[in-house]
């Protein structure tokens, strides 16, 4: 695609609202805008705008049968463009703004390009004030899928999306760093009231069941190749998440996973985990922090790009559990590392 000049916008508390403002016309107008929001940054197309979706999908070099999520500044504002039953209201009102997305069955004015072909359309209220702000000023709802070129790890600062997305959108807005680090949860709304988890993110599944009762969670979300042909939400069929190194789904110990490294005889190896951890490490230490779910989420796409930064060939990263946000941590691992997980005998 032709190089255009991207414009960047930093909030620095002066003149954001002009700024926010100038984002708004260009997303009115058909253009495309990266924005912060509290899970990684959105890249951001008007919902109503004949084409925008597919700038989108021409900027990230993303599949147009993978669906994208609209925006709003309100919950409520889903009805414009959605059937809404009670369940998404209750949802709504217990999650949102927050980093929960439901899939709706969708109204004819939103196009199915938005929403890959698919009759049903996801929604989401961001918890992130420079989002709503763009919403508010844009004047619709807006189609964001995550702001990189597709398949490399999401971003999660404005550097990531410039470094993917310079040149190729019109602007970005500098909010500072996203506070949660993996994308939202996308749920389906099930006959029984209950739900199904078809991505796990900020919101899981057990705060899920305390306010719905029945949660499922989708195979494909532990297990890629049980997607199908058609995905029901972003981040569901094809290889996500990846740096250009060769990420090891570590299935052991942190004691294994490190033996493992320490004697990988390939050159260049990393290996995220946390800061308990580095006394025992031989190689490169690409460290989360604390020994915690919050900051394994946070720190994981950030840590895939500075893995490539540092020209590392291979990250190990230990394979977590199947609960709480380690959920959508694991999720994310398996999605980079190309569905292939090592255990310890294997390595």
């Amino acid at each position: 695609m032709n190089e255009k000049k991207t414009v960047l916008f930093t909030l620095t508390g002066e003149g954001d609202d002009v700024k926010i403002g100038e984002a708004g016309r260009i997303i009115r107008e058909g253009g495309l805008v990266a924005f912060p929001t509290e899970t990684v940054y959105g890249l951001g197309g008007s919902a109503y705008f004949p084409g925008a979706a597919a700038k989108i999908y021409a900027a990230k070099g993303r599949p147009s049968d993978n669906p994208l999520i609209v925006h709003v500044s309100d919950p409520r504002e889903a009805e414009d463009f959605a059937v809404v039953p009670d369940a998404y209201r209750r949802l709504a009102e217990r999650f949102m703004p927050g980093p929960l997305t439901v899939v709706l069955e969708k109204k004819d004015v939103i196009d199915r390009s938005v929403t890959g072909g698919l009759d049903t359309v996801a929604v989401r209220c961001p918890d992130h004030p420079a989002a709503r702000a763009l919403i508010k000023a844009a004047g619709c709802p807006i189609a964001a899928p995550s702001a990189n070129r597709s398949g490399s790890p999401s971003p999660t600062c404005a550097a990531h999306v410039m470094a993917d997305l310079s040149g190729r959108i019109d602007a970005v807005i500098d909010g500072g760093e996203c506070r949660i680090g993996v994308e939202s949860t996308v749920i389906s709304l099930d006959g029984d009231g209950g739900c199904t988890v078809l991505r796990p993110g900020g919101v899981t599944a057990e705060m899920l069941a305390r306010a719905v009762g029945a949660v499922r969670v989708a195979g494909a979300v532990t297990d890629p190749a049980l997607c199908g042909d058609k995905p029901l939400s972003p981040g569901m069929k094809y290889k996500h998440y990846s740096p250009k190194a060769t990420v090891v789904a570590f299935d052991g110990t942190d004691g294994e996973m490190i033996d493992a490294a320490n004697s990988d005889p390939r050159e260049s190896v990393g290996v995220i985990t946390s800061d308990k951890n580095a006394g025992a490490l031989r190689r490169a230490l690409l460290s989360v922090g604390e020994d915690s779910e919050d900051a394994f989420c946070h720190a994981f796409f950030s840590l895939l790009r500075r893995a490539d930064e540092e020209g590392l060939g291979v990250v190990y990263v230990r394979l977590p559990p199947k609960t709480g946000k380690y959920l959508a941590l694991y999720n994310r691992l398996i999605r980079a590392s190309g569905g292939k997980i090592t255990k310890a005998k294997e390595s």
